[in-house]
């Protein structure tokens, strides 16, 4: 089947992807569409890790209120060009990442940013329940770690599962995202307001 320039262009414009690796990806299958897609999302999602060590200057400061105005979320993603900035399904991604803010609350974006005195109170807990138990003390620190990690993904961003779509976690849709622009993305910092509250930072 021929591609033609339009082709190209109608998958660039919903990829993003370089003119090349459009025309490819509607080589190998056979000017299909869908297929097309789906090949430079998994030629993306391949490549996505050796970006994620690239620097972030550009992106956006995001705000969004819920309704009624008594919970609201400031967050800063970054991305490595203006361009990308700048693109509406960036601005998507910011506001999807505010909104998982607002609704369950973390407390950091990742587990390294948990402060000590957090996680040295969650592992005393977690140790006083599994030495009710009577359990011996290697399977009581089994106990402890399997319960942190659960913990991780409930109170770090980047851990828990996206609530528009569980199947997936916060740092697969952002790695989602970085095959889709070919560049970096990091989510760096968020606050967030509640009527009455202290605000958490993350």
């Amino acid at each position: 089947m021929e591609i033609t320039a339009s082709m190209v262009k109608e998958l660039r414009e919903k990829t993003n992807a370089a003119v090349m690796d459009c025309k490819k990806a509607l080589t190998e299958s056979n000017g299909d569409m869908e297929k097309a897609i789906n090949f430079l999302r998994q030629k993306g999602l391949a490549t996505a890790s050796r970006k994620v060590g690239r620097i972030t200057r550009e992106g956006l400061v995001v705000s969004y209120i819920h309704p009624g105005g008594r919970l609201g979320v400031l967050l800063e993603i970054n991305c490595e060009t203006d361009f990308v900035a700048k693109n509406s399904d960036f601005g998507v991604l910011a506001k999807d990442l505010a909104m998982q803010i607002a609704a369950t609350n973390p407390i950091c974006v990742k587990r390294e940013d948990l402060p000590v005195e957090i996680l040295e109170k969650e592992k005393e807990i977690y140790r006083a329940q599994a030495k009710g138990t009577g359990k011996p003390d290697k399977v009581i620190e089994k106990i402890v770690e399997g319960k942190l990690e659960k913990y991780f993904s409930e109170v770090c961003l980047l851990e828990q599962a996206f609530v528009k779509d569980p199947d997936i976690r916060i740092e697969g849709l952002i790695k989602n995202y970085i095959a889709k622009f070919g560049e970096n993305i990091t989510l760096r910092r968020f606050v967030r307001y509640q009527l009455g509250e202290n605000p958490g930072n993350g």
